[in-house]
């Protein structure tokens, strides 16, 4: 665990590399909005066996009886599904072909056991990926593709209610459409339930579970909360506009922080590389500040995020949780993008979060 003396050195190099970074610039690029908080990451993932990973969204996942066991899922929107471990190597790669947003649900009931649900969203293929994870042996498998029938899946995330497991997409135009899966004696098994609507484009969602929410980022306009009951009202309550300030467009990934008994919602603001950070208290959503993820000695800074997770509770060495975020240019890769995990303790001592 940092020390307060360490965690201010830590703030304070990564304040200082940045500005370095900046060069002849003449501002940071969230000069015009309120200014982050620095930390760095812990991890970053790398693939050796493809100069040019084009990574987009990621997932975390840790075994409940032993939290060291614990992997990330990661898309790459050219090739296919990469399996990594926390150490940032590959542990497998499922070739899906062009795979945008992924998520997960622990306890999917498959033939009288209990698996990890892992789907993404094909958008050129035009339906929703669905693999296997077995908590057991760290493997993971297709178990099949559920079409969408001419409709482009987009974003993409995962619920899970009283009466069953969720998959979640939207699409360019702004329709976001829900189905319920279960497993099927040939496989996966869903029927559309519900179709919701924001104005333009969005891509990141999540849903809070226990709330019983879906959040979504309509990319240039606004975040916003939707009622995740299927029988529930359609009309979405504005959480955070796109205002230069917190939010630089585009809003991009969107993930639920539980610590406690407090639950936070964060989002990357894309247009300016930082993470602003709500905390949520019933209908109110209580701003705390954002953060930007610096570059160290050891890994470089994040940039230009597209989609984000978080993990609450223990994984890995980290007992806290873990915050994974795509980086759009991976130094010194250039041409590789990855993925970057920020401790949680880190952010909650840089934004002050008793």
């Amino acid at each position: 665990m940092l020390q307060e003396g360490e965690l201010k050195l830590r703030i304070s190099m990564a304040s200082a590399f940045v500005m370095l970074a900046a060069g002849c610039a003449s501002a940071p690029p969230w000069a015009a909005g309120e200014p982050p908080v620095f930390v760095t990451a812990v991890i970053e993932t790398v693939v050796t066996t493809d100069p040019a990973v084009d990574a987009d969204d990621p997932a975390l996942w840790a075994d409940a009886r032993d939290p060291r066991r614990a992997v990330m899922f990661g898309t790459d929107k050219t090739d296919g599904l990469y399996v990594h471990n926390l150490d940032g190597s590959v542990r497998q790669f499922l070739p899906s072909g062009a795979l945008n947003n992924v998520d997960l649900r622990t306890g999917f009931p498959v033939n009288g056991r209990d698996m990890v649900l892992v789907a993404a969203s094909n958008d050129v293929g035009f339906g929703l990926n669905l693999y296997l994870f077995d908590p057991d042996t760290l493997e993971t498998a297709d178990w099949g593709f559920i079409s969408t029938e001419g409709w482009e899946p987009y974003g993409f995330c995962m619920g899970r209610r009283a009466d069953g497991f969720y998959l979640v997409a939207n699409s360019k135009t702004g329709e976001i459409r829900v189905w319920r899966v279960e497993a099927g004696p040939e496989g996966p098994r869903a029927a559309m339930v519900r179709t919701l609507r924001v104005g333009s484009q969005p891509e990141g969602c999540v849903v809070d579970d226990a709330a019983d929410a879906l959040y979504v980022g309509e990319e240039d306009v606004a975040l916003w909360r939707f009622d995740f009951n299927p029988e529930g009202a359609s009309d979405p309550v504005r959480i955070a506009a796109v205002d230069g300030q917190r939010f630089t467009a585009d809003i991009e990934g969107v993930t639920i922080m539980r610590d406690g008994a407090n639950s936070y919602l964060i989002a990357s603001s894309q247009g300016d590389s930082t993470f602003p950070v709500y905390r949520i208290e019933g209908d109110d959503y209580i701003y705390l500040g954002r953060f930007h993820v610096a570059g160290s000695a050891e890994i470089d800074a994040v940039t230009q995020t597209d989609g984000l997770d978080a993990w609450s509770g223990p994984i890995g060495a980290y007992p806290d949780g873990l915050i994974a975020m795509h980086d759009h240019a991976d130094a010194p890769h250039r041409g590789q993008q990855n993925y970057k995990l920020v401790d949680w303790r880190d952010v909650r001592r840089a934004l002050g979060i008793e």
